[in-house]
């Protein structure tokens, strides 16, 4: 029998190549590996006609990402009614040409936007065990040309809802949206949008980039229909059977991603995002996405999505 010295060896050395072929296939594969998710909830208010509705985030464009500029130029294509942007675009500071030029078409379709950190400051090198040990610790880097970025989106038409409210109508629908600006930043300042609910709208749309509890209550509420924030990632690095290991935020790992129910009546959408740092250039059982939902009418009496609503699961597809 060979030695315990022997087995150790060979039981290392396995370890370390399963290690190695995780991380290329990360880095190499997954990372680059863009899907578009299909979602319908039953949001809207009885009898209003779908919507569709493509979930943008989290891009961390730098000028050279080719790959993901061509994916992004393909969206148009799923001819969406309106494009919720929700924060993160730029990692580089000569990013903001590459974005306004990939998004292309989808800036003369109907939009409304929130910026994130990495809108307003670039990636720097972080310790990820802060994200588990000290998860309020902030490090910022250069600043963003994210003045340049907001100017080319709302010289498109696509409208800053950054602690805003407004109301306009798309595809035949009254909808009725607000935002903040980011709190993972602790820019967040609600009371500049706080009041009820439009009772009118066909929808009511609230915009964040970090999902964080204590702006979500606000807007649960105020009564708003759905929200829809990024920032998380997916978790970025997950793990089969598990999911997320953190979202960097106080939002629950189970929502980690995806269409979930928010107090009583609340419906949260929470995009995996579509990059990554380049500190940290890798995505395990963690797709990059775009999600293109599909809003319907809710049941009278309110419809409601996900299993902890105890009713049926969101219809999912992937492309």
């Amino acid at each position: 029998m060979p030695a315990a010295s022997t087995i150790l060896k060979n039981s290392a050395a396995v370890a370390l190549g399963s290690v190695a072929a995780g991380v290329g296939y990360a880095s190499l594969i997954e990372r680059n590996a863009f899907v578009v998710r299909e979602v319908t909830m039953p949001v809207l208010t009885p009898g209003s006609t779908p919507l569709r509705v493509l979930h943008l985030s989290d891009i961390h464009m730098r000028p050279q990402q080719r790959r993901k500029q061509a994916w992004l130029r393909e969206l148009a294509r799923w001819e969406p009614d309106l494009v919720v942007n929700t924060g993160d675009n730029l990692a580089h500071p000569k990013a903001v040409p590459a974005v306004v030029q990939t998004l292309g078409d989808l800036l003369s379709v109907p939009g409304v936007f929130v910026f994130g950190s990495n809108d307003y400051f670039g990636p720097r090198l972080k310790n990820p065990a802060n994200y588990l040990t000290n998860p309020g610790h902030r490090v910022h880097g250069q600043p963003l040309p994210w003045q340049d970025l907001r100017a080319a989106f709302t010289e498109r038409g696509w409208l800053d809802m950054t602690h805003t409210r407004r109301e306009f109508e798309v595809a035949g629908l009254v909808i009725q949206a607000a935002g903040v600006d980011d709190p993972h930043l602790s820019r967040d300042r609600y009371e500049t949008i706080a009041g009820p609910a439009s009772p009118v709208a066909n929808l009511t749309l609230g915009l964040t980039h970090s999902p964080e509890p204590r702006v979500l209550d606000r807007f649960a509420a105020d009564g708003y229909q759905l929200v829809m924030a990024g920032h998380t990632h997916g978790g970025q690095l997950c793990l089969p059977f598990y999911g997320a290991i953190v979202t960097n935020c106080d939002l629950d790992r189970s929502r980690a991603k995806g269409a979930s129910r928010w107090g009583a009546r609340m419906q949260l959408h929470v995009s995996a995002g579509i990059g990554t740092s380049p500190f940290a250039p890798l995505r395990f059982c963690c797709r990059p996405e775009a999600t293109l939902l599909t809003l319907v009418a809710a049941p009278t009496g309110g419809g409601h999505v996900g299993a902890r609503a105890g009713l049926s699961h969101p219809s999912v597809s992937v492309r």
